[in-house]
């Protein structure tokens, strides 16, 4: 009798990790899904859960104005805050700089889910799906954008 105690107690354990996970996995695609209908170009979603233990998904989308990263960046604390997901950390600007300075880039930490709202010039020297070309790809806006990381 205990052992089947322990084997149920074992599979709930299971089915609640299978479970969070799903849900993780559907909030980074939601996420995907936000950035494209506000206009974050060439959003894509990338799975890293097999390839590295500080973060399972990678969401990254082009900006192409600071009104725009604003605007973005409103959109996935409100997003995050329906969620009860935690920011655990926004990239820091210097005080009085522009959000869209030299550097271009916005990093929103969520833990098991990165948010990266770049700029197009940014986006492509950094080349991030082609740094992490062996994630899934599991949403993205534009197809034909994403194959570079293949070239």
């Amino acid at each position: 009798m205990d052992d089947i105690l322990k084997d149920n107690t074992d599979l709930q354990k299971n089915n609640t990790y299978l479970n969070q996970s799903l849900s993780v996995y559907d909030t980074a695609i939601e996420l995907g899904k936000l950035l494209q209908d506000y206009k974050g170009g060439d959003a894509v979603v990338l799975d890293l859960r097999n390839l590295n233990g500080w973060t399972d998904y990678f969401v990254i989308a082009t900006v192409t104005s600071n009104t725009h990263l604003q605007g973005l960046e409103r959109h996935i604390k409100e997003f995050s805050r329906e969620k009860g997901l935690d920011i655990l950390r926004i990239s820091q600007r210097p005080k009085g700089e522009p959000l869209f300075s030299e550097d271009e880039w916005l990093v929103i930490d969520l833990g098991t889910i990165v948010v990266h709202l770049m700029s197009s010039k940014t986006r492509t020297f950094y080349e991030l799906e082609r740094l992490w070309s062996a994630a899934a790809i599991i949403f993205q806006e534009n197809p034909a954008a994403v194959s570079l990381r293949d070239a």
